[in-house]
């Protein structure tokens, strides 16, 4: 089966934004730094500790993230949103409250008129979350 995970990009902030992560969905966090690869060699020292590569997972969720950001900076935008759909109502107010500490509930959860409950919140990280639960599908 073909699906679609996401790849986040960070600004040296890779390892604790993924353990802020994994804090709030819980399941198991894998990093490779630069340090650990073979392309340690042809880095700046200063790189080592930064993440290459880390993958979180937990039941259907997986979330990969670096800190190789390309030449021209690491722009942020509002074009990627992170949908989290949720098991149960509880759920759904656990995860935003979660992810939402030292960011910004833009969208606070709330009954919608195609029957979920859905809110959206920018994380401490600058990233967009949109947090669903389904109850009719339920």
């Amino acid at each position: 089966m073909t699906y679609i995970n996401s790849y986040l990009t960070f600004n040296g902030n890779c390892r604790e934004a993924m353990n802020f992560y994994r804090d709030c969905l819980g399941g198991e966090l894998i990093f490779q730094s630069i340090g650990e690869s073979p392309m340690a060699k042809n880095m700046p020292l200063i790189m080592s500790d930064k993440i290459l590569h880390a993958v979180l997972t937990s039941e259907n969720i997986v979330i990969m993230g670096t800190d190789m950001v390309e030449e021209k900076g690491l722009i942020k935008g509002n074009s990627v949103s992170l949908m989290l759909n949720c098991d149960s109502e509880e759920d759904t107010k656990i995860y935003y409250e979660k992810l939402s500490s030292g960011g910004k509930a833009t969208h606070p959860l709330q009954k919608t008129f195609w029957g979920s409950i859905f809110g959206n919140l920018v994380d401490r990280f600058g990233n967009n979350w949109l947090i669903n639960y389904d109850k009719i599908y339920k």
